[in-house]
């Protein structure tokens, strides 16, 4: 179960000035980005989605879990968009293979949106690779509490 201290501290991680001030370091040589990956302790392409983040900027934490209904649940994850690992960044959820240049893009807009979705597990996605195969396209959902939701990204 995520506590909501929990929550607030994967929130604010890192870059609680940034947010204070409404200023996010761009990725490039500045302060890494905090963000927190809940997943399964088994799941491959999660551990691949972790390494994307690494490699573009993000400082992750990871909490391996066995069971992920509830926090996506406490996140407001809609159903229809829920995949395998969910994460925090800042005041956004974020599920699923969601590239990290969409999270930085998102990050620098700041929609009044709960979060980003890339829905199942889309082919040639951050994580979602296939040797020798051209990179899937695929649309990235922005999402509100309200289970609203629109295209954010094509990809």
């Amino acid at each position: 179960m995520v506590t909501r201290r929990e929550w607030l501290r994967a929130a604010l991680g890192g870059s609680a000035a940034a947010l204070v001030t409404g200023v996010m370091p761009a990725f490039g040589g500045e302060a890494p980005i905090a963000i927190t990956v809940y997943k399964t302790p088994s799941c491959g392409c999660c551990a691949k989605w972790v390494t994307h983040l690494r490699a573009n900027g993000f400082d992750v934490t990871t909490r391996d879990m066995d069971d992920l209904s509830e926090v996506k649940a406490t996140f407001g994850i809609p159903t229809a968009l829920r995949s395998c690992h969910t994460a925090t960044v800042g005041a956004y959820a974020i599920e699923g293979h969601v590239p990290a240049s969409v999270i930085h893009r998102m990050l620098r807009e700041r929609p009044k949106i709960a979060g980003l979705a890339a829905p199942g597990m889309p082919a040639g996605s951050p994580g979602m690779e296939m040797p020798g195969e051209p990179a899937g396209h695929f649309d990235v959902i922005a999402f509100e509490r309200t289970g609203a939701t629109h295209v954010y990204a094509k990809v």
